[in-house]
């Protein structure tokens, strides 16, 4: 294994800096404009934040034809948080914050002493999302400034744990179709908005984003956008932005972890299968790292949670360094760390997690509405 990952730029060039941004170009006072949105010739009457669930930039600009509306808005690349990964991601959309802040450190981690382990997609009652993730959200700012504030996704997911974790605040849309998703935004004429779009992520999951199901679900992502850009008037903002990227896995890069030296020191394993929070016995961390530095080599990053603190990966991990694994494993190339604590999650042939720039890299595309909806 040589050397650490990066951290990503936390503060001035990640997801986290996209909904702070809007804020502040909205007017609203104690927001910074982190990332230059406004150009203070035009405030925004609203600012539309549409999230795509999957939208890496690389796998994006190697289908940039497909995609004439959103290869006409302005870009610039972006970088998600690590892990990268849908609940993490969302929470430092939400809250503003890096996950050493706000404590959703991946896609199923430990909570508790007694080894529980959150899975916050599938997250509903218990435990307590306030108790969880207790930061106030960029929407409750702005919606206890005055301003209006509205969330528009599935009606399914008006009420789970996750929403009300980390996207709390202002008015939920339940809306089950592209036509509705595209008539409620237009009808917010004032303050923030956010949608989300989950089809590509989920596509990209069974089929790879090399695939033709892909390619064919990001032309219709690409048709949606065309349609909230001709929906929203001239002084309405339009923000397109996504959760992470893609790799696709082949079978020949699984790696079990059952199956390597040393699994006897494991209690728990967590996370997903590029990214793996591992908590160990007591007092034999150590010696797992070492032991899976040298079984997995080049394949992968096996790191203390020590080390993850300090190298600034979550940011500062202050409040919530328990959560994090006692060794954490970030999959390099094609690898893919399954488990049988996650059998399905471990077979798809699209994965996300780790750091790799097809994962981490995202999109931040911006443009005007055209008033001709």
């Amino acid at each position: 294994m040589t050397g650490l990952p990066l951290p990503p730029p936390y503060g001035t060039g990640t997801l986290a800096d996209v909904l702070p941004s809007a804020a502040s170009v909205l007017g609203v006072p104690g927001f910074m404009d982190r990332l230059s949105l406004g150009d203070r010739s035009t405030i925004p009457d609203a600012v539309t934040v549409l999230l795509v669930d999957g939208l890496g930039w690389w796998p994006w600009r190697d289908r940039l034809h497909d995609t004439p509306a959103l290869a006409a808005m302005t870009g610039r690349q972006l970088s998600t948080t690590i892990p990268s990964t849908t609940p993490t991601a969302l929470a430092s959309l939400g809250t503003g914050l890096p996950p050493g802040a706000h404590g959703i450190v991946g896609a199923a981690f430990r909570v508790s002493e007694d080894d529980a382990i959150l899975h916050p997609l599938s997250w509903s009652a218990e435990p307590h999302p306030l108790a969880i993730q207790p930061e106030p959200t960029v929407f409750e700012r702005v919606a206890s400034s005055g301003q209006p504030v509205v969330r528009v996704g599935a009606s399914a997911y008006s009420d789970t744990g996750l929403t009300r974790a980390v996207l709390r605040g202002g008015e939920y849309a339940g809306v089950d179709s592209p036509d509705a998703l595209v008539e409620r935004l237009a009808r917010h004429k004032r303050g923030l908005a956010y949608a989300y779009v989950p089809d590509l992520d989920r596509t990209g999951h069974v089929h790879g984003v090399d695939s033709t199901e892909w390619r064919a679900c990001l032309t219709a992502v690409d048709a949606l956008v065309g349609r909230v850009v001709e929906a929203l008037d001239e002084r309405h903002l339009l923000l397109v932005t996504a959760d992470h990227g893609m790799v696709d896995c082949p079978p020949a890069a699984r790696v079990k972890l059952e199956d390597l030296p040393a699994f006897s020191l494991v209690d728990v394993v967590a996370g997903e299968p590029r990214m793996r929070h591992v908590y160990c016995r007591p007092g034999s961390a150590d010696r797992l790292c070492v032991a899976w530095r040298e079984a997995l080599g080049e394949r992968a990053w096996v790191l203390s949670r020590d080390e993850v603190a300090e190298a600034g990966l979550m940011g500062t991990p202050d409040d919530y360094a328990d959560r994090i694994g006692d060794v954490v494993v970030l999959a390099r190339g094609d690898t893919v760390l399954v488990s049988d604590v996650d059998p399905l999650v471990s077979s798809l042939v699209g994965q996300h997690g780790s750091v790799s720039d097809a994962e981490m890299d995202i999109p931040l595309l911006q443009a005007w509405g055209s008033g001709r909806g």
